[in-house]
């Protein structure tokens, strides 16, 4: 039975080599990130929280502002440790944070988390809708999150940014507890300042104290190569984010934030200012049980990775692609929403391009070797045929694919889609198999000239 699962290993080798990934949450990490997510750290319980003791190179001050002490259920945490505080003072060092909790899952959890230390059940969260382009985790009906608080969902204007005058007056109007800014399909940058100044009207307004949280899973990775605006840096109290996507590290959640950092053995007094010890406890124990102390060691190593020159001249050419991307395929009649990009993702309203959805385009293109995703649009009402879809440029950047290799993608595109508007729906596509597989076998030629790190 093993041999079925390591040939199926082998079979999505061969699928992600000779296709292009451009799905924007995904990427490929290097070799140094796959051994550590293999290694033996995976047969450790670390319940708890770290100590400090036999850490190379770390002075006293660092020790008094940074490091708790040691917490853990079980014995023989002397390596894991070492390897999680490493991990911690990367991430630390890296986004100017305080205090960071490498522990969480997933990017879920890390929200989950957030909320569970700042919040009551029923308490109010005002953050960007689904439609709008949002996450399931900031309150989408068919998730646990809006079973437990109260989202309020803030959209977007006309030209694809934030509606700040409707947040200022959601807020004013809502005093929530959390403003959360964060996404899933948004091409803009943030004005962090702006959110700021709002959420001191909410707190002259209520007289409470109002947590502003920031969860840039999408863009971290753009944030630590300095090509995105840190909201750390605006007066956000807490960010949170995945550590796969632009951050090119394993699968799992972080959570950054300012303020006190001290035992969470004792509970502090809930105030903003104790908020990075309220979610040290609202992790472990409030909301997960034993960390995966291997893709911890992987984090550490993405986390080292990320501040090297390199990532930062990685970052950049990111962001190049997809705007290059983005304007090859206006170039050909493509209606992007937002009219570009300022980040890594693109969002294709294919419906008013060509007059059909987003799912028929996402299964032609798989078909040619080019994975992204149907996506819902503002519009939309329901997300099982969104109108649109979504794609950006982390992965093939990855690879090595520039701006040449960005415009012939455009075209290959543009010629996917004329194929889908002849096609008229997903059961006549294999009427133009023929068309395909000729365009598949030029994504395969191109995608094999570009190594997938680690295969």
């Amino acid at each position: 039975m093993e041999d079925s699962v390591f040939d199926l290993i082998d079979q999505e080798k061969i699928r992600q080599s000779e296709g292009l990934e451009l799905i924007p949450s995904e990427n490929y990490v290097s070799e140094n990130v796959l051994k550590a997510m293999g290694s033996i750290l995976t047969n450790k319980y670390s319940e708890g929280y770290p100590s400090f003791e036999g850490i190379p190179g770390w002075d006293e001050e660092k020790i008094a502002k940074k490091i708790l002490p040691n917490y853990r259920y079980y014995g023989g945490q002397v390596n894991v440790d070492r390897i999680e505080r490493l991990a911690i003072d990367r991430a630390c060092e890296l986004f100017h944070a305080d205090h960071a909790n490498v522990q969480p899952h997933s990017g879920a959890q890390a929200n989950t988390a957030v909320y569970y230390a700042w919040l009551n059940p029923g308490d109010t969260v005002l953050g960007m809708s689904l439609p709008a382009g949002g996450h399931l985790t900031h309150g989408a009906k068919v998730t646990m999150s809006a079973h437990v608080w109260n989202f309020i969902g803030y959209g977007v204007t006309d030209d694809g940014d934030i509606d700040y005058d409707e947040m200022e007056s959601l807020a004013l109007e809502y005093q929530p507890k959390i403003i959360l800014v964060g996404f899933s399909a948004f091409m803009k940058i943030p004005d962090f300042a702006r959110v700021a100044k709002i959420r001191d009207k909410v707190v002259k307004k209520s007289g409470q104290e109002v947590l502003l949280m920031a969860d840039m899973a999408h863009v971290a990775g753009l944030i630590a190569g300095g090509v995105h605006p840190n909201p750390l840096d605006y007066g956000f109290d807490v960010m949170t984010t995945t550590t796969h996507k632009t951050l090119r590290g394993p699968r799992g959640g972080l959570i950054l934030s300012k303020g006190n950092v001290a035992s969470p053995l004792k509970r502090p007094e809930h105030k903003l200012e104790n908020i990075p010890i309220l979610i040290d406890r609202a992790v472990f124990p409030g909301t997960q049980g034993g960390p995966l102390e291997h893709i911890i060691a992987a984090k550490a190593v993405a986390f080292g990775e990320a501040q090297k020159p390199e990532f930062a001249e990685y970052a950049t050419s990111i962001v190049d692609n997809a705007k290059t991307l983005a304007t090859e395929l206006i170039k050909l009649d493509f209606i992007l929403q937002g009219d570009g990009t300022d980040n890594h993702l693109i969002l294709i309203d294919v419906m008013e391009s060509f007059g059909f959805d987003g799912k028929l385009y996402e299964r032609a293109l798989d078909m040619v070797g080019l994975t992204l995703n149907a996506n819902s649009l503002p519009r939309d009402e329901a997300a099982f045929r969104p109108s649109g879809v979504r794609l950006g440029t982390p992965a093939i950047t990855t690879r090595g694919l520039g701006s040449k290799e960005m415009k012939q993608l455009a075209l290959w595109m543009k010629k996917v889609a004329d194929i889908c508007k002849e096609a008229g729906s997903e059961d006549n596509l294999s009427k133009f198999s023929a068309e395909l597989e000729t365009i598949r076998a030029e994504v395969r030629d191109l995608a094999l000239k570009f190594p997938v790190p680690g295969i």
